[in-house]
């Protein structure tokens, strides 16, 4: 495991203004494509949670707070893309940019140094938590958003009822089976938020029998996607029980939820289990992988867009330099923890 914190370098230098470009050509921004708002709250998220940040840091929370208010609705949903001249497209949702977006918010209002932040955020959050979604991932990502806010204030009724809403969606398991645990016929992507809203939830509502449902699930899925002794993750098509591994395109936002869920169950469930998931997770970007091959440049900080059988898609966009970023935040408090 490394024990360097996660440099932003590469995620700076794709943020103008307004906000973070989605994409990149190699290490060059494409600004033709815009932004989102899924990126843009994953971008509060991991600048709300660094423990000492710097002011450049501070300045891209301000700047991804601002993106999220501005995308949200006056019922509390969201539009995800944005032109590179400030035009917004597309119709308001309650699909993941609305989930991601109360993640974001939820921790940059607990979490956030700033006391103009943590209100504005959590505004927002309520606004937004008014909602709900038909969609399972949706609702777990917002779910993880409520946690954060329930752990600062224990009394919040807008977290309180949304994570309730979202254990009753995304605690059923019964398309689970002995021979494919998972509850649904597939996994798809960022599989992991499943098994992480579980336990976040779980543990806020004091239902210890959810958080041992999610730690199993997870533990599933860990193992469902080790192969020889590392990370071989679900590819971008999404895999079923039938599908022949390793498949590719592998992509980091995967390897970046199980991190994610590893670190939640490392302080709820005792098993060292989570903490080698946090280690493989790291270890899958500095190289061991089913292409032994790094899904980062050490020269920018940016996080390559996907693993390919022949080595890594080497563009840097802004999604999988997020999920390094976030994948290196565990690993760092973890190896910290552990001196």
């Amino acid at each position: 495991m490394t024990s360097s914190p996660p440099s932003f370098a590469h995620l700076e230098r794709m943020t103008d203004q307004c906000a973070t470009f989605e994409h990149a050509d190699h290490s060059t921004p494409r600004r033709e494509h815009g932004y989102c708002t899924d990126d843009m709250a994953r971008v509060l998220l991991v600048a709300s949670r660094e423990p000492e940040p710097s002011q450049s840091v501070r300045d891209l929370a301000a700047k991804a707070l601002l993106f999220v208010v501005q995308a949200q609705g006056a019922a509390g949903d969201c539009l995800n893309r944005r032109d590179s001249q400030g035009q917004w497209s597309g119709h308001y949702s309650v699909e993941d940019c609305w989930g991601r977006s109360l993640w974001g918010l939820g921790t940059a209002a607990a979490r956030s140094p700033e006391e103009p932040v943590r209100q504005v955020a959590l505004a927002h959050f309520e606004r937004g938590a008014q909602q709900r979604s038909p969609w399972s991932r949706s609702m777990a990502f917002a779910a993880l958003g409520a946690y954060e806010v329930l752990v600062a204030h224990p009394n919040n009724r807008a977290a309180h009822d949304l994570l309730g809403a979202a254990a009753q969606v995304v605690g059923r398991v019964d398309g689970a089976s002995s021979s494919w645990f998972w509850p649904a016929p597939r996994l798809r992507y960022a599989n992991a938020v499943i098994p992480d809203s579980m336990m976040a939830a779980g543990e806020a509502l004091g239902r210890q029998s959810l958080v041992d449902q999610g730690a199993a699930l997870l533990a599933w899925l860990l193992d469902h996607e080790t192969n020889d002794g590392h990370l071989s993750v679900t590819p971008v098509g999404g895999s079923g029980p039938r599908d022949l591994r390793p498949a590719f395109d592998q992509q980091p936002i995967e390897v970046a939820a199980l991190a994610d869920a590893c670190a939640r169950a490392a302080g709820l469930v005792p098993d060292g289990l989570w903490v080698s998931g946090i280690d493989s997770a790291v270890a899958w970007f500095l190289g061991d992988n089913d292409a032994a091959a790094p899904m980062w440049d050490p020269a920018t900080g940016g996080g390559y867009d996907g693993l390919r059988a022949d080595g890594p898609n080497l563009n840097q966009g802004a999604e999988s330099t997020l999920a390094l970023i976030s994948t290196l935040q565990h690993g760092h408090r973890l190896a910290g923890s552990l001196r």
